[in-house]
């Protein structure tokens, strides 16, 4: 089990300034955004088990992570 969270900024370090720019022009990717720090928190905290659940919803919590974050890059990609 990994306990490293997955900022945005981290995974993509070259896109900080794009990340910046498209949040404050674009309503939709500020929500994929929020909603990206939202999960990723949750399971951060389930990974240190200050708040522990059970292996499939932390299997549906990554998947989701995983799905933000690949729209995430598309958008990116696409700015």
């Amino acid at each position: 089990m990994s306990h490293t969270p997955h900022e945005l900024n981290e995974e993509f370090p070259d896109k900080v300034e794009a990340m910046h720019a498209l949040k404050e022009a674009n309503a939709h990717f500020a929500k994929l955004f929020d909603e990206y720090h939202t999960i990723n928190r949750a399971i951060h905290r389930a990974e240190t088990d200050i708040e522990p659940t059970d292996d499939m919803h932390m299997g549906e919590m990554r998947k989701q992570r995983m799905m933000l974050k690949d729209q995430i890059a598309a958008a990116l990609r696409d700015a």
